[in-house]
């Protein structure tokens, strides 16, 4: 039944927030101390926040890129969801999750997987942009619920990624009690002969192979539909594109193949190719993040303490404001948070040894202007969209495991101002030779001016602020 995957939805989550994957609560032995570890976001982590992030639909007025092997075949986009002559159930629960019109990524997708004959697709895009939607729908609409024996299987890259598919799919199906759906994933134990008769099964790859190959507990090769989500954050994880094809091999040609993905890279489609045949290829375009709107300068500095001099200079003169403050190490974020809020500064920190709720409830206080300023490490590089931010800080420049110059992440952080076409400002701190390399090949990189600025020069900081 559709409220008891509902209420599943919600115990598991729970115990996920107490227990689960290094996301949940620590015992206080484990705890780690503001240490000098270096932080890197975890694709999977990053993910999963991207997704709790963005309940809501992001718009996007960027164009789709569609590619087919037959140019002729007739392709059509919906501006509604009546278009699509759902089940009235099934149309019922998208407006009761608060769907008015299809997303721009939706309007295209979901007119060719619900085709018939089915179509297999190989859809990119990022979150918030209602894919995961989109397939759910899809799942729900292909599934015959007077067969009792699944149909349709959702593989995601881990346990926490399954759980927000699945609260996705039982909020769709509320009105559609009569659809049965079921968790694969750790936990999860089923006795030993069992043979599964829910329709829709949504797990990790490992207990997707366990139950239906090793164990037997269902018959692949009745499998309608099959669904690849965050293949990207799958091909991350050791085994899983192994895992993934084994299962692949074992499901009826017949069988319609959906493919998502946040990132598009050589690596990412190769494992698409080998998994599905004959795709119509859907591409929402990103946004790019440019320097152009973003005034950039570099200061120079002795030591940490000179830059909090810096930076205390800098909010003397300009009226900021939010502002965003990277640091290389946890220890550093924890140090210039004691002496920023010590000065009367209202601080937010983000680093990795949060759990994810946590790393949610410190987002949601900055988005709401709780906090002005938001001091995080490298697992905030990408992908939070404020509008308010009109400065940031690289308190140490970004540098890659070869200490030299990480021109990519210096381009997600400062591109976190200057967004919606608004002008943006970045200040480097620069405290030695190695990071004026660094900021000297950030500048021929990108080939724009990071101009000196004199932070004992009260008039020139108020020119940047201009």
């Amino acid at each position: 039944m559709a409220s008891q995957w509902g209420q599943k939805a919600e115990e598991l989550e729970i115990s996920n927030k107490v227990a689960g994957l290094g996301l949940g609560k620590k015992p206080e032995s484990q705890k780690p101390e503001a240490d000098d570890t270096h932080d890197t976001a975890n694709p999977a982590e990053a993910s999963l926040l991207m997704k709790i992030i963005r309940q809501g639909l992001v718009e996007s007025k960027l164009d789709i890129e569609i590619q087919r092997k037959d140019p002729n075949s007739p392709l059509y986009s919906v501006k509604t969801f009546e278009a699509l002559h759902l089940k009235p159930n099934l149309l019922k629960g998208v407006y009761d999750m608060g769907f008015n019109a299809p997303s721009k990524i939706q309007e295209t997708a979901l007119p060719t997987l619900l085709a018939d004959p089915p179509q297999n697709m190989i859809a990119q895009s990022q979150s918030g942009t209602g894919k995961t939607a989109a397939f759910v729908l899809a799942m729900l609409s292909r599934v015959d619920p007077t067969k009792n024996y699944p149909q349709v299987l959702c593989l995601s890259p881990t346990y926490e990624l399954a759980i927000q598919t699945g609260e996705v799919a039982a909020r769709m199906a509320k009105f559609c009690p009569e659809i049965k759906m079921k968790y694969a994933i750790r936990g999860e134990e089923l006795p030993k002969g069992t043979k599964i008769n829910s329709h829709i099964l949504i797990g990790t790859p490992g207990k997707m192979l366990d139950w239906g190959v090793k164990f037997g507990m269902f018959d692949l090769n009745k499998i309608k539909v099959f669904v690849l989500d965050e293949a990207d954050v799958m091909i991350d994880r050791q085994g899983h594109q192994d895992q993934c094809i084994r299962i692949h091999k074992c499901l009826p040609q017949t069988c319609q193949m959906m493919f998502f993905s946040a990132t598009y890279d050589s690596a990412v489609m190769g494992f698409a190719e080998a998994i599905v045949p004959n795709p119509i290829i859907i591409r929402l375009l990103r946004e790019e993040e440019s320097l152009d709107n973003i005034k950039q300068y570099y200061v120079k500095c002795k030591n940490a303490e000179d830059k909090y001099r810096a930076i205390c200079n800098i909010y003397g003169v300009i009226t900021v404001g939010q502002a965003i403050i990277f640091c290389h190490t946890r220890k550093t974020a924890s140090w210039l948070s004691e002496k920023m809020s010590r000065d009367g500064h209202s601080v937010a920190v983000l680093s990795g040894e949060l759990t994810v709720d946590q790393r949610i409830a410190v987002l949601d206080r900055f988005r709401g202007g709780v906090e002005k300023v938001l001091i995080t490490t490298n697992v905030l590089s990408r992908g939070i969209d404020v509008e308010q931010v009109t400065l940031v800080v690289n308190f140490d420049m970004p540098m890659d495991i070869n200490k030299k110059a990480d021109c990519e992440t210096y381009l997600h952080r400062i591109g976190r101002t200057g967004r919606f076409g608004k002008a943006g400002i970045a200040i480097n701190l620069v405290d030695s030779p190695q990071a004026m390399e660094i900021c000297l090949d950030i500048e021929a990189h990108f080939g724009k001016k990071i101009n000196l600025l004199d932070i004992e020069d009260a008039e020139e900081i108020e020119k940047i602020g201009a």
